[in-house]
């Protein structure tokens, strides 16, 4: 086979070595399905791809998805190449893209299914900072004791697009607030997953906002100690882009973010493999409410 996968640690990660005319061969593509699957997140060094090569990629993966239409930005040279970037010029509200500096599932404030996974091409890197960091969610599951799977099975998340960017601002203004959660609804997501195969993985992120029934300090304490649990070393791998790197990641199984830079020049390119499991539902009314309360 013209495609050599090697693992980078012993649960998350593999290198791919493969030639890009190669890419989209019927068994090449088998063979990246099945290391998504089991590796998490697939780094392919230097492949170079232009935008209607990772367009071809994402679409003989799977089908391409565009979740961004809601989100400031622009597609660039090809429809559904997200162009990620703190350029004002291109993305006037860079909110979102500071927000990935913390851990988070794309698309979990979404009422739709998840996208499958993302894939992330480095056409300018930063001077500082920048390396993406990913977090493997099923083996932060598989690594509980059973005691506490037993716990954490069944109890409710809610998530919020106003959680996942709350950090960014000491104190955001009302009309910041009302345009965040005018973006999407508040969802509401298991904290274990039960996936279509059968695999368990945890969902966790900074837009986990607190958990149904729950006081809301108890819940986001609970929900903070499971993302410390879930970052730690074993179950993460850090990518340091060079340009021209490709990486591929599992999205609906580990959590990623980036490492905090201010270099305006930095752009990456992202497309999308769509999902087809979607793990919750829009929140019931006033939940969301609710976890503002301290009592």
């Amino acid at each position: 086979m013209s495609i050599v996968i090697e693992p980078i640690k012993p649960l998350i990660g593999g290198r791919v070595t493969v030639d890009k005319a190669h890419l989209t061969d019927p068994e090449v593509i088998a063979a990246i399905r099945a290391a998504l699957e089991e590796r998490g997140v697939l780094v392919f060094p230097e492949i170079d791809l232009s935008d209607d090569e990772q367009l071809a990629l994402t679409d003989a993966l799977g089908g391409r998805g565009n979740y961004n239409q809601r989100v400031p930005g622009s597609d660039v040279s090809a429809k559904d190449v997200y162009k990620i970037t703190l350029d004002r010029s291109v993305n006037n509200e860079p909110d979102y893209v500071l927000g990935t500096f913390f851990w988070h599932v794309d698309g979990a404030t979404m009422d739709l299914p998840l996208p499958k996974a993302t894939l992330l091409s480095a056409r300018t890197l930063s001077d500082a900072g920048g390396s993406t960091e990913f977090a493997n969610l099923y083996a932060a599951y598989d690594g509980l004791s059973t005691e506490d799977k037993r716990l954490y099975e069944g109890m409710k998340v809610i998530h919020t697009v106003e959680a996942s960017v709350r950090p960014v601002f000491a104190v955001p203004s009302q009309e910041r607030l009302d345009r965040w959660r005018a973006i999407a609804h508040a969802m509401e997501h298991p904290l274990v997953w039960t996936h279509a195969d059968g695999r368990r993985s945890l969902l966790l992120g900074s837009h986990a906002d607190g958990i149904v029934g729950m006081p809301n300090p108890h819940g986001r304490a609970l929900l903070w100690r499971l993302q410390q649990w879930a970052a730690q070393p074993d179950f993460v791998y850090t990518h340091h882009w060079q340009v021209g790197d490709l990486v591929l990641w599992n999205n609906q199984g580990l959590m990623h973010r980036v490492v905090p830079y201010t270099d305006t020049g930095r752009v990456m390119h992202r497309t999308t493999l769509a999902g087809h499991e979607k793990p919750g539902q829009v929140a019931a009314e006033g939940s969301f409410e609710r976890l503002l309360e301290v009592g």
